[in-house]
């Protein structure tokens, strides 16, 4: 049992320090930033934006607004497939499709990846840059993500989402836990960048060459990792872009956070399934980092049961197992009372809102 909770602590504190660790001295000690760099005037890359939505009518107007606004020096056209919506999308964007400013595309409702693939068969650009509908584009995005693809080893660049409760202006109830969780997410992705690449991309921002495409699985639960994923497979880098921003709002409560992480978690085992190469150190130039980063993570949750399970059984045999049984039960039981301050509060104010339309009728009459 000493073996169990020694392994599982070696675990976790590899995962979460060790390895953040290693990424420092690394990227200090033999960088490899990329030669990104502004391209002649008049050979800029065109690019083709991709926006998949499904009943996005309210917020696509504005969405395309922001894309049109940015400046960019090459060509460029916005393609936006809805994916079996029944808001009426089609008619939403109708006179930026009329003046030609957005192509349309509809699809019958099969997911984001089905609406991904037909929007790249349409693409006529040299770039590929995903979007969704819901952020906005800081106005340099389109010009930094482009600019790494000057560098001929670069096939694919992601931006930075920045989330509102990174700046504490967020009512999110789990604002201060996932921007703390996000920047340390964020760092990661810019060290594994300098030595190389990151190990996947934000879905609601990033750029990739078109040639470097492969059609997704229809049942894809992360296309933002596994698309990055097969073009470092196969060689190229995908470099993490700080300055193309793309701002965003927390999760509301835990219970949408949750519902997220469960899809990532989900998401991870099943590229594993769809590129078992990912596992092969002379197949993936980015082993060492996809193991630390990706797997390890996968594989936390069982330490955490194992270190907890060995030290119940060892805290009578030392004060270290009997220290840490003590941290982790009070760990866990703050974490309890947080998810049922959470919920709580999410049925009061459920229950708040059911009840505005009776109260006001009430004094109405």
């Amino acid at each position: 049992m000493d073996f169990v909770f020694w392994i599982s602590a070696a675990v976790i504190a590899y995962v979460y320090a060790g390895y953040p660790l290693l990424l420092a001295v690394w990227a200090r000690v033999a960088p490899k930033a990329p030669r990104k760099g502004a391209f002649p005037a008049g050979q800029w890359p065109s690019l083709s934006v991709i926006v998949a939505a499904r009943n996005e009518a309210a917020r696509l107007p504005a969405r395309i607004e922001n894309l049109l606004d940015l400046p960019y020096e090459g060509a460029r056209e916005i393609i936006v497939v809805s994916d079996g919506s029944t808001d009426r999308t089609e008619e939403a964007i109708a006179r930026y499709v009329s003046r030609g400013d957005v192509r349309f595309i509809a699809v019958p409702a099969g997911g984001k990846p089905v609406a991904l693939n037909a929007g790249v068969a349409a693409a006529r650009g040299d770039i590929l840059v995903f979007a969704d509908a819901r952020q906005q584009f800081a106005a340099a995005a389109l010009i930094e993500l482009a600019s790494n693809f000057a560098d001929p080893e670069v096939g694919g660049a992601t931006g930075e989402l920045v989330l509102d409760c990174e700046s504490g202006s967020s009512a999110s109830s789990i604002g201060d836990g996932v921007g703390a969780y996000w920047k340390y997410e964020k760092w990661l992705r810019r060290h594994e960048s300098r030595i190389w690449s990151t190990l996947g991309a934000t879905g609601a921002i990033y750029a990739l060459r078109r040639a470097l495409w492969r059609p997704l699985p229809a049942d894809t639960l992360l296309d933002d990792v596994l698309t990055p994923m097969r073009a470092v497979l196969d060689g190229w880098r995908v470099v993490f872009e700080a300055d193309a921003m793309a701002e965003d709002w927390t999760a509301p409560d835990g219970a949408v956070e949750a519902r997220r992480k469960r899809r990532t978690l989900a998401g991870n085992y099943q590229i594993l399934a769809q590129e078992p190469r990912l596992l092969i150190p002379v197949v993936n130039p980015v082993w060492l980092q996809y193991v630390s980063h990706k797997v390890g993570r996968l594989v936390v949750p069982w330490a955490l049961i194992g270190l907890f399970a060995s030290s119940v059984m060892l805290a009578r045999d030392g004060w270290t197992y009997a220290l840490a049984f003590a941290a982790q039960a009070a760990f866990y039981a703050l974490a309890a009372l947080g998810a049922w301050l959470d919920a709580k509060a999410r049925h009061d104010a459920s229950g708040f809102a059911a009840d505005l339309p009776v109260a006001f009728g009430k004094e109405a009459r």
